[in-house]
């Protein structure tokens, strides 16, 4: 029987969106206390898991500003294999909206370069919907609006996506949005 290659899936988005936290719980991390001890993901790091005999190989890429820059100078060897990319959003994060949607963008844009007739799956994680998460309207309305903004990039493009609202809580959940 002959080996695949293992799926490949690059997570990206600003540092402290909470990337290292889902790959820790997709690999099967359980222990609450891991969490608290998670550090800043220096340039890129990359996990192989298997789930239901399927094999993948994870890349979260380190979000801090000088890797931001190197990603989308060599995004081609980044995206080289790629069958899924997932951005993810720190929903609580409101005063980078801004910033994260630029670097959103930049990354749709390489994306749609470099993918060659390649179906990439493509999903946007607004992170930290966490239980204990304060709602109100004024954050609602920022949300909302962040969630437009991804829309209006991605209906741009020809990409199938989905919008997921996600938290670690739970152990990784999340939930598709309208």
């Amino acid at each position: 029987m002959t080996k695949s290659t293992p799926k490949k899936i690059l997570f990206i988005g600003l540092d402290n969106a909470g990337k290292t936290s889902i790959v820790k719980c997709l690999s099967g991390t359980k222990k609450l206390t891991s969490f608290c001890e998670i550090k800043p993901t220096k340039g890129n790091k990359i996990i192989s898991i298997n789930i239901s005999d399927t094999d993948f190989s994870i890349w979260d890429l380190g979000g801090q500003e000088a890797f931001r820059k190197e990603y989308l100078s060599d995004f081609d060897d980044y995206m080289y294999g790629c069958n899924k990319l997932i951005f993810v959003f720190d929903i609580q994060d409101t005063k980078r909206y801004e910033l994260a949607l630029q670097y959103f963008e930049k990354i749709i844009d390489l994306t749609e370069a470099e993918k060659n007739g390649n179906n990439i799956e493509l999903s946007v994680f607004l992170h930290k919907f966490d239980p204990d998460l304060i709602k109100n309207d004024a954050l609602d309305k920022k949300i909302n609006s962040l969630k437009d903004k991804v829309k209006e990039k991605l209906d741009s493009t020809d990409f199938f996506y989905q919008i997921f609202n996600t938290s670690v809580y739970v152990i990784f959940s999340k939930r598709i949005t309208e």
